[in-house]
């Protein structure tokens, strides 16, 4: 038996319904999480510093260095707890959607990132011809400086480290934007880790960071109904290409939600 339009409407709304339920619950477990582990890292960082002063002017060596590894957990924990309100905080938000002139973007991202470390020198490759673009402009903002800070900092080891920003155009109405790096680059067969959180392909003594760059793209991106990839191999660089919709396309119907 065929679902009359109206069944279907009414199986629409309960589904709608108990999709917000869901997502004020996760709000509200995140909200809570993120509350206690914070009063849990103030209690760390305060008795390490009680111990410290207890301890005195001469403080053994050995104990002081194990205190330090303790403040700098904490202080990584603190930073991934920020992550997790990021990334959960972008489920819920309204993107407000513009004509985006990426060129004009991406300088501007581009003048925010700190200068080349001495000994390293830069050569960026930026298309000239960018079409207009849709989207929120703060958001793809942080898709930029995500992208562009970690393709500084993974090919920040060349002598000439070169950084290529591109686009191409797409089926439906879409673009997709292409940031290529010769930096160390990544196992192929781990791709998939990249855009999850708190997923690093390189060692924290290698590369500063905790993994949430790419996992707050892709949040982004699919905000506004795109899609976000990677390829890459060892030592041979990396490149990341996500999709944005020209402007004056339709927008997804996923992108403009309140969340």
């Amino acid at each position: 038996m065929t679902d009359t339009p109206q069944a279907l409407q009414q199986e629409n709304e309960r589904l709608q319904r108990e999709l917000g339920q869901a997502r004020a619950e996760l709000e509200d477990f995140t909200y809570s999480v993120s509350h206690d582990l914070r009063a849990s890292l103030r209690h760390v960082n305060a008795y390490v510093k009680i111990i410290k002063e207890d301890l005195g002017d001469q403080p053994p060596a050995l104990l002081i260095s194990h205190l330090d590894t303790v403040s700098h957990a904490a202080r990584q924990m603190g930073q991934q707890i920020d992550g997790l309100m990021e990334l959960s905080r972008l489920a819920r938000v309204d993107v407000q959607l513009s004509a985006l002139d990426m060129a004009a973007l991406i300088r501007d991202v581009r003048a925010s990132l700190p200068p080349a470390l001495d000994g390293h020198v830069f050569e960026w490759q930026v298309a000239p011809d960018f079409p207009p673009l849709q989207g929120d402009g703060l958001l793809i903002r942080q898709v930029l400086v995500h992208l562009l800070s970690n393709a500084l900092k993974f090919s920040g080891t060349r002598a000439l480290a070169r950084i290529e920003i591109s686009w191409q155009a797409h089926d439906g109405g879409l673009c997709a934007l292409t940031v290529k790096d010769n930096g160390v680059g990544f196992n192929p067969q781990y791709v998939d880790k990249l855009f999850h959180a708190f997923q690093r392909l390189h060692s924290s003594r290698e590369f500063e960071g905790i993994g949430m760059g790419l996992a707050l793209t892709r949040k982004i991106v699919e905000r506004h109904g795109g899609a976000v990839w990677a390829s890459g191999a060892p030592d041979a660089g990396c490149s990341v290409s996500f999709t944005l919709p020209l402007a004056g396309a339709p927008a997804p119907q996923t992108c403009c939600a309140s969340r």
